[in-house]
């Protein structure tokens, strides 16, 4: 498996898509229910190439992520050869990027002394879909750019 398997909620959620991968290898409900009954193993590996499958095309299409932290927020811009980034920092302790007081803190205080904004770019290390499912992982979530783009028009000003 090249990521990881989709949680028993994602799987629903796909419930359609599921059934479909299944068609496509000739597979009916009825089979599958046997398939499940009979030889777990191979029901198991089916997921996981289903897994891999979805993961690919999610990560395939991701353009922008957001990771946040306590006194960190990392937005990242996950283009075709390199994932550009910038990196929000309070400098002061006490705020925290992980509820609403602390976005409406940097609101207020994006322009001062209190704020460091750290602007990077790096080629991937790796493959550009396992990269990006990597930081994934980590607690990046995907986005649709928003803030990266605001925040890029700030720093570009």
């Amino acid at each position: 498996m090249k990521y990881k398997r989709l949680t028993k909620e994602q799987q629903e959620a796909l419930h359609q898509e599921f059934s479909n991968f299944l068609a496509s290898q000739a597979i009916d409900k009825k089979e599958w229910d046997e398939i499940k009954l009979h030889k777990p193993q191979v029901a198991e590996q089916e997921l996981d190439v289903f897994s891999d499958l979805i993961w690919e095309g999610v990560l395939k299409s991701a353009q922008f992520l957001e990771h946040f932290s306590k006194n960190h927020i990392f937005l990242f811009h996950c283009q075709e050869l390199q994932l550009r980034s910038i990196i929000l920092k309070s400098l002061d302790a006490n705020v925290d990027f992980l509820n609403k007081n602390g976005l409406q803190w940097l609101s207020d205080n994006i322009f001062t002394d209190n704020v460091e904004i750290i602007v990077g770019k790096k080629e991937y290390d790796q493959d550009r879909n396992e990269s990006i499912f990597k930081l994934i992982n980590e607690g990046a979530i995907l986005s649709d750019g928003q803030l990266y783009n605001q925040v890029n028009g700030i720093v570009n000003s």
